[in-house]
């Protein structure tokens, strides 16, 4: 437990430095994306150890085409602490990312952006060190200063925004009547409409989730079930 204490300290040290470089200015327009990527992570255990797989899905952003698709697989170290996330993400994410042999013009994440403590989610860290426009998309809620959110109308896209200290910390957004709301917040060099736009854009009649980051989801689900077989057969 002192340990996992002196890891979250130095973590937050990092965003806090992090922070300060968060791109507001230099916001990619909707006209210059011709590819986007989703990125989603998958954990499993191996007895005492646990391994994680990160997957990469890059889509044409006009016809909806996977392009291509990568993965990489890892043992995890970084434990899990809240609000520090992105470091348990984010190098087997770089690690994947080299994969690649195109240059997705944005991410999207599984996960939050600039809704968090220090608007320093994964979609934020990761645009940051990548210097890329990402968007954070979350299927859950992470509560920041215990503020609740207020529930979109029941009807497709309506959204709530989530502001905390009259700060605007991203949108509850309903993609279909009838389903759980996503949540969604800029990571890094794109301003929250054009996130929305492009959620709207991405997502389909399907699933609730923005596609790129569906397709990355199924694909880690994919993967980590064919390694959780390989071990289950020795």
């Amino acid at each position: 437990m002192e340990n996992r204490k002196v890891f979250e300290e130095a973590y937050i040290a990092v965003q806090m430095q992090l922070k300060g470089k968060i791109d507001l200015q230099h916001v990619i327009q909707q006209s210059e994306i011709q590819s986007l990527a989703g990125v989603d992570l998958a954990y499993w255990k191996k007895g005492e150890e646990e391994y994680a797989v990160c997957c990469i899905v890059v889509m044409d952003y006009l016809t909806k085409k996977v392009l291509e698709k990568a993965y990489c697989v890892d043992k995890i170290d970084v434990p899990y602490i809240p609000g520090c996330l992105a470091f348990r993400e984010i190098p087997l994410f770089l690690k994947t990312k080299e994969f690649l042999s195109s240059d997705p013009d944005l991410y999207v994440f599984d996960g939050n952006g600039y809704l968090h403590p220090r608007h320093m989610g994964i979609a934020t860290h990761a645009g940051i060190l990548i210097q890329k426009p990402t968007i954070g998309i979350a299927k859950t809620y992470y509560k920041v200063e215990d503020t609740e959110y207020t529930i979109p109308e029941n009807k497709p896209f309506a959204f709530e925004e989530i502001v905390i200290s009259d700060q605007v910390y991203g949108r509850v957004v309903r993609t279909h009547p009838n389903v759980k709301p996503i949540f969604l917040s800029i990571g890094n060099q794109i301003d929250l409409d054009t996130a929305m736009q492009i959620v709207k854009d991405m997502t389909t009649k399907e699933s609730h989730i923005p596609l790129p980051t569906r397709l990355a989801d199924l694909m880690t689900h994919e993967i980590r079930k064919q390694y959780t077989a390989k071990e289950q057969d020795k």
